[in-house]
């Protein structure tokens, strides 16, 4: 009888075990935290879990080693705005009118009419509704007003974050005094040679009047020149307060710091990411720490400045990394481990011709893979893709399927117990399956690869085969020809003298031929001519599925609009305050 009671007592403490591992499991799958981490312009060479061995990046490391590492993580686009218009909608930016075909193919101005469509859904608005609480901090680049200076259509609270701290726009050169311009050769290009143009001939019109051998009214020289002389004072005006009039810090709708100061900057954002999961530890959260770093213009605070075998970049890189760890550790703390996923990626590959004046390399490294940002070879477009979350997704794994940034919008929509968008076309995929074993092959059978507007290049995984074929219609002229970027333009364009098209397109083997060497031709593949009707058949049903939208980066939309520039004190006043060390300092005196 005594061994019947145990046995019975034995079954019921295993029940009840088996009961609460259920119970955790069951809650650690469902409404979990959510942990986005967003770098900018960081080459997936660059870390030490994808091989790098000279730079110090242990806390990205150690999301590898606790979670999944993505050996094939793909951008929507090799450039900043719409590659996060498509991570925030889990669209191509295509759909969302987020592509440009301008050759400016991002948002350059705080004043600008253009953003992200206020019809598009994002992962936040969604996760809002679930009763996730939702942060932006860092970068946003996708656009703030539409017809007034405070209307904040396009703003990140508009897109259902609860809480904002960071830049609408983006960290440039032009932000930080003495990083030079990205502005300055194409002003010089596209205006000085005009403007000469047009004084000489002002001058010539005035000679020939002078002398009578024509008759020129002076009315319409007067009017002339008075335009000129407006549109240059203007001109003169917006580039010699650059800083103050686009480099501003904003906490929700409100700019606290402008000219945006770099002292600290890093910190500052880190602080902000720790505080939000304080105060948040009892209902699940949406935290979207989008990094400064490592666009230029770089910045280090002292504590890493000088540290780094890689001058100002690998500090940079290596301060990220430090920040990652603030936010690792404070997971720890309040005990949200497991309760976490966290995602680490860029928005696109590293920008190989970013040069400082003093000729120190400010772009990052793209591994064995070719060219960078902007382009849509691999070294533009692959990207790091960590995932962790423990207990649900196995620690120290490799998934070597493609897939894209657009799949963490229905991964974490789904994970939140929402509802996908059932009225348009979602291009991402739900990484749980592949990332829990469940599945072994991506459902990304096509990837399309837009360079600005224009489909650049497609990419194509066979069920029944272990190749990835990608396909190139057109490719950057590299300038100088033999180097493995743009230099001369600072990035490379899509249209026009600055492409070659190809007629077969060029043909790669990625599972071969990685790097992007030796394209294919018939000879080297016997399979080339079907392997491309394939392709273009999946080019077809793509292009039949887009539809018309409103270009949010055409020049009218890109344009500097003054009714839409957003001040702190009188524009006149050179739009100048400094709220953040105001409150900095008063923080000091009351402690």
């Amino acid at each position: 009888m005594s061994k019947m009671r145990k046995k019975m007592r034995l079954l019921l403490f295993l029940t009840v075990c088996q009961y609460a591992i259920n119970s955790i499991h069951t809650y650690s799958v469902s409404n979990p935290n959510v942990v986005l981490l967003m770098a900018d312009d960081l080459g997936i060479g660059d870390l030490g879990c994808y091989g790098n061995r000279t730079l110090r990046t242990p806390y990205i490391d150690r999301l590898a080693k606790e979670g999944v590492t993505l050996t094939q993580h793909i951008a929507a686009s090799p450039l900043c705005t719409p590659s996060r218009a498509a991570f925030l909608t889990g669209r191509y930016p295509i759909r969302s009118g987020m592509a440009a075909f301008s050759r400016v193919g991002v948002f350059l101005f705080s004043a600008s009419s253009g953003g992200l469509p206020s019809e598009e859904i994002t992962f936040s608005k969604l996760l809002k509704q679930r009763g996730y609480a939702t942060a932006l901090i860092g970068k946003w680049h996708l656009g703030m007003n539409c017809e007034s200076s405070n209307d904040f259509c396009h703003h990140p609270l508009s897109h259902g974050f609860d809480y904002f701290y960071g830049l609408t726009v983006t960290n440039l050169r032009d932000c930080k005094p003495g990083q030079g311009s990205v502005f300055l050769k194409g002003i010089q290009k596209y205006l000085v040679i005009p403007v000469q143009i047009l004084g000489v001939t002002l001058v010539s019109l005035a000679v020939v009047h002078y002398v009578g051998l024509l008759k020129v009214p002076f009315q319409a020289l007067g009017y002339c020149l008075l335009l000129t002389a407006i549109s240059l004072a203007v001109l003169i005006f917006f580039f010699y307060h650059f800083r103050h009039l686009n480099c501003f810090l904003m906490r929700d709708h409100q700019i606290i710091q402008q000219p945006l100061s770099y002292e600290n900057l890093t910190q500052r954002l880190t602080t902000e990411a720790v505080q939000f999961i304080g105060r948040n530890t009892d209902v699940p959260f949406l935290l979207v720490l989008s990094y400064l770093h490592v666009h230029t213009a770089l910045y280090a605070s002292n504590m890493f400045r000088g540290k780094s075998k890689h001058g100002l970049y690998g500090d940079a890189v290596e301060e990220m990394d430090w920040s990652v760890g603030q936010i690792l550790n404070v997971l720890e703390k309040y005990n949200l481990r497991n309760k976490t996923l966290t995602y680490f990626s860029s928005d696109q590959g590293a920008h190989i011709e970013e040069i400082s004046s003093s000729g120190e390399v400010h772009g990052g490294y793209n591994g064995i893979y070719k060219g960078g940002k902007s382009t849509n070879w691999e070294g533009g477009i692959r990207v790091p893709g960590l995932l962790r979350w423990p207990g649900v997704i196995p620690a120290g794994t490799y998934m070597d399927e493609p897939t894209s940034n657009m799949d963490i919008f229905p991964t974490i929509v789904k994970l939140a117990g929402a509802q996908l968008p059932y009225d348009r076309i979602i291009d991402g995929h739900d990484l749980m399956p592949l990332l829990q074993g469940k599945v072994t092959r991506s459902k990304h059978e096509f990837l399309f690869h837009y360079c600005n507007a224009y489909l650049n290049a497609v990419r194509w995984h066979p069920g029944n085969s272990e190749s990835v074929w990608k396909a190139f219609f057109f490719t950057p002229n590299f300038n100088p020809e033999d180097s493995n970027g743009c230099y001369d333009s600072h990035v490379c364009f899509c249209h026009g003298g600055f492409i070659t098209r190809h007629d077969p397109p060029l043909l790669f083997d990625l599972s071969r031929d990685p790097e992007e060497k030796v394209p294919l031709t018939p000879k080297t593949e016997r399979r080339f001519y079907e392997i491309l009707r394939v392709i273009q058949l999946a080019v077809a049903n793509h292009t039949r599925s887009l539809q018309a939208v409103p270009d949010q980066l055409s020049w009218d939309n890109l344009l500097w609009k003054p009714w839409l520039q957003p001040c702190c004190s009188s524009l006149f006043q050179s739009c100048y305050c400094d709220f953040e060390s105001e409150d900095s300092l008063l923080e000091v005196h009351s402690g």
